[in-house]
């Protein structure tokens, strides 16, 4: 079929033609899209779906009586426990659990990350230490208890100690691999310009890594908490750990979901603070 020309030469569009494209409406990427933003409005309406959808739950299944409330306490229950707690040696076990978290924590970071540093950067201290690392992380926490109680007795230095066994190699590890993703490129172009080792440590390699390494130790502290219990199992009279240990020993499950539960709590303020610290420190990994 033809078409009849227009009257300055040139051929109309097809009427059955697609619009051009600039004339399409274009809509905005969805939420679902893959990496997509959130507006905070957005954040905070899936944030609260994802605290209430899991706690109606747990309400429902201990309203069904399902299970005995003995085994499941419902929430309010657990409120009634937690305040009774609050009024009477929370604060105190809180506060002294933190200190044996954050102690352990501490003292891994500081020896785990110039440790790190060197494994990453050289292959003969890669070759050194990273098998042994590697063997030892596999070791479990609790099967030190003996040692650390003969080696360094049953005070605090006790749970700090077994705290920091649990978290130590796995932070060598992670903080070795973070340095190994500093691109070459940035290495050759500081030998290129005769950097000394010590200056592509200082100014090239440890720069480049550090919003990686403040992640892991956001990470590692997560994995510091989840040693407590074990930590606390060398005789302690006081600690959230040693109180769930000790409710579990009369049957107070009210008191074990609080204490779980308040650890949680204090782990996602510790979170909260570590991703506020990077946001800070590294403001340009969040412009957009």
């Amino acid at each position: 079929m033809s078409h009849v020309a227009s009257t300055d030469g040139t051929r109309p569009a097809s009427p059955t033609a697609p619009p051009p494209v600039a004339a399409r409406k274009r809509s905005g990427p969805g939420i679902w899209t893959v990496r997509g933003q959130l507006s905070r409005k957005q954040f905070w309406l899936f944030a609260t779906l994802g605290l209430v959808v899991p706690l109606a739950g747990w309400w429902l299944l201990a309203a069904s009586e399902l299970m005995d409330p003995h085994f499941m306490p419902g929430p309010l229950a657990v409120v009634e426990r937690a305040w009774d707690w609050a009024t009477d040696d929370l604060v105190q076990d809180a506060w002294i659990s933190i200190y044996r978290v954050t102690g352990g924590w501490l003292a891994s970071a500081v020896i785990a990350m110039p440790l790190a540093v060197f494994i990453g950067t050289y292959r003969p201290v890669q070759a050194m230490f990273e098998p042994l690392t590697d063997f030892i992380r596999y070791m479990p926490a609790a099967a030190f208890i003996p040692l650390v109680m003969i080696w360094v007795g049953i005070d605090e230095g006790s749970k700090i100690a077994i705290i920091f066994i649990g978290t130590f190699f796995q932070m060598v590890l992670m903080m070795a691999e973070d340095v190994r993703r500093v691109p070459m490129q940035q290495i050759e172009a500081a030998q290129t310009m005769g950097a000394t080792r010590l200056e592509m440590l200082t100014e090239v390699i440890i720069p480049s890594a550090r919003p990686a390494l403040l992640d892991t130790l956001r990470v590692t502290m997560g994995w510091a908490w989840t040693y407590l219990v074990v930590a606390e199992l060398v005789a302690a009279n006081s600690g959230l750990g040693y109180s769930i240990m000790k409710a579990q020993r009369y049957l107070q499950t009210d008191k074990i979901f609080a204490g779980i539960i308040v650890i949680g709590l204090i782990g996602l303020a510790m979170d909260q603070l570590f991703r506020a610290l990077h946001r800070k420190a590294f403001p340009w990994l969040y412009l957009r």
